[in-house]
């Protein structure tokens, strides 16, 4: 059996895209492929330059798949070109728009995506908040990047689920612990925060509900500290070793398992090489609440 070739980039800036990396490996090794991971920062132009030189690259050395999840745009022509050159194309945790074109054009070429029901996790998280503040409340709400696709689907499903009379004030970060501490630091400094009597805070990951905890920890002192350290701390993402584990140990009150997908996205493509049958269009994984939202404990 012919080894593929395979590259995937990455943006390891928080647990969630580490757990890829890994899955992404042991899925590599039990398909029997190589696969390249190729760092790159969090920049749009800097993730563009590196697939189009990967697409470019010599015959015999060009990947029979790159895997990549957009930081900026989801790159429809590079798309093009991967397709056109008979290189299996696969956007991770994105819908986007070109692949039903581009699967009609290139029916034989693996073209798809796997990705979480962003709108699936906004819901939890919405859920997660009626149960934990039953009569209502102002949330701390610490968001993603404006121009991500998932951390929008996230807020408005989220906005859609929470009761009426949950008040939601929103930072922005770009899914970082460091990031998330800035910006609540930056907040602090602001008169209006101590306008509003907050019942809970809430990351769209884990490392950013993480992050607003520990800047309430160190640059609130006092009444004002015991306050905001009292509160419940949500999350998203639910590593075993991570937002699980915190919850475990108290530092969040709930989180939502997001499963890594890197590692099922490469089966599927190898599958689809091997075979010639192309995947579905779009692959879901299925999030779900941890602990059990039933048994979060009300806290007004």
């Amino acid at each position: 059996m012919k080894r593929l070739n395979l590259a995937l980039l990455v943006v390891e800036n928080n647990d969630y895209q580490a757990e890829q990396t890994i899955s992404a490996k042991q899925a590599a090794h039990e398909c029997e492929s190589d696969l390249q991971v190729i760092q790159t920062e969090h920049d749009a132009v800097v993730q563009s330059q590196q697939v189009l030189k990967l697409l470019y690259s010599p015959e015999g050395t060009r990947p029979n798949g790159i895997f990549f999840e957009p930081v900026g745009t989801a790159l429809a022509q590079a798309a093009k070109i991967a397709a056109s050159s008979g290189v299996g194309w696969v956007v991770l945790n994105r819908e986007v728009d070109y692949l039903s074109e581009l699967r009609q054009q290139y029916p034989t070429n693996p073209l798809f995506c796997v990705t979480t029901n962003h709108e699936e996790v906004g819901r939890i998280q919405g859920e997660q908040i009626a149960q934990l503040l039953p009569h209502g409340g102002a949330v701390l709400y610490i968001h993603g990047p404006s121009d991500n696709k998932a951390a929008v689907r996230r807020a408005t499903a989220m906005q859609a689920a929470k009761p009426a009379n949950v008040e939601v004030r929103v930072l922005k970060g770009l899914w970082t612990e460091e990031s998330a501490y800035n910006a609540v630091g930056s907040w602090l400094k602001l008169n209006v925060v101590k306008d509003v009597a907050f019942g809970l805070v809430a990351g769209q990951n884990d490392a950013m509900a993480l992050g607003a905890r520990r800047a309430f920890q160190e640059l609130t002192a006092g009444a004002e500290q015991d306050r905001w350290l009292s509160l419940p701390y949500i999350g998203c993402d639910g590593l075993r070793n991570t937002g699980q584990a915190y919850v475990q140990r108290g530092l969040l009150e709930a989180t939502i398992v997001i499963p890594a997908n890197a590692g099922q996205a490469i089966k599927a493509l190898v599958t689809s090489l091997r075979t010639g049958q192309q995947p579905p269009e779009c692959i879901f994984t299925k999030a779900s609440s941890f602990p059990q939202i039933a048994s979060l404990k009300p806290r007004n």
